[in-house]
């Protein structure tokens, strides 16, 4: 999938729970997690090793989750 597309996807979750206050990170870690396959996953994880350009900071603190 294109990676554009996964960090627009991942940016579009993380409005969303960034609008329910704390926990947010959290809960689009889980989202992810529990909805992305696992190339969608991987590829986003790549991305942000990679530095995460473009991802929102909930977004990009939500992948780490995932990789940590």
């Amino acid at each position: 999938m294109d990676t554009n597309k996964l960090v627009t996807m991942a940016n579009q979750i993380a409005d969303f729970f960034g609008t329910q206050g704390a926990g947010a990170e959290a809960a689009v870690a889980d989202h992810i997690a529990k909805n992305w396959d696992p190339r969608m996953r991987a590829g986003i994880q790549a991305h942000v090793a990679a530095g995460g350009e473009g991802l929102a900071p909930i977004a990009l603190e939500a992948v780490k989750k995932l990789v940590g």
